[in-house]
């Protein structure tokens, strides 16, 4: 994700147990976990977290947030094609509109339709995604000025995480940012949640706890590493061959 990392001391206020519309019916639903640990790899998600995968993804087509976990920490996530519903991201998190936000999808196939990523660039696409990196190409015409600050280029995540993958599919591209207020710690466990993330949202997926690492981002063309997280070594070895 694209904020800073969780602190000891800056996790962000609890406001309850997050299991609310767990029957439909009040503001937010929580998916409970289902497993013990993050998982690594793309897996089936079992028939009841696709349920819930399908009503985030129905959230986000309405230009509603979401929260979601990743193999890193938990996003918040709503239609990266819609300006509204990015703009609805940066209000809830308190984020600078100078800052720019990350572009999840679920296939580099699916990034690569928004995207016009060099010959290297694609090739560290497809190197390193899915995981916890953030790869920065030159986006299309569909992207939105409003997610990359007026940018020609968006840094494009894949994460590494069922359910995130799974809700990239039904939803199409979604921000990719932490959970957050800005300023605060990134949030690896939903009682983490801040006030404003859980009310902004309307959806709540419960993976259980996330690692916290941060994704490394890189931009090929230019050999530049401009945040250090994992894989950071990988990659920089990896730029130094091409």
């Amino acid at each position: 994700m694209d904020d800073q990392p969780r602190t000891t001391d800056g996790g962000a206020a609890d406001r309850g147990s997050g299991t609310d519309r767990g029957d439909g019916t009040g503001d937010h639903e929580a998916l409970p976990a289902d497993r013990e640990g993050p998982p690594t790899a793309r897996e089936d998600v079992p028939a009841d977290v696709r349920s819930a995968i399908d009503r985030a993804a129905a959230a986000v087509a309405d230009g509603d947030l979401v929260v979601y976990p990743t193999e890193t920490v938990y996003g918040l996530g709503a239609d990266a094609l819609d300006p509204d519903a990015v703009e609805r991201v940066f209000e809830a998190k308190g984020r600078d509109r100078s800052k720019p936000l990350s572009f999840g999808v679920g296939s580099v196939e699916a990034a690569l339709e928004h995207t016009r990523p060099t010959e290297l660039e694609a090739a560290c696409l497809r190197e390193f995604l899915p995981g916890p990196v953030t790869v920065i190409v030159e986006r299309g015409a569909t992207v939105p000025d409003v997610l990359t600050a007026g940018r020609d280029r968006v840094g494009i995540r894949i994460p590494d995480h069922p359910i995130a993958l799974a809700l990239c599919d039904a939803a199409g591209p979604i921000t990719a940012t932490s959970a957050n207020r800005s300023g605060t710690g990134s949030v690896r466990r939903l009682e983490e949640l801040g006030p404003e993330i859980r009310d902004a949202a309307a959806v709540l997926i419960d993976g259980g706890e996330t690692p916290g690492t941060e994704s490394t981002v890189v931009e090929p063309e230019t050999g530049t590493i401009h945040r250090r997280g994992a894989n950071a070594d990988a990659i920089a070895a990896w730029l130094e061959d091409r």
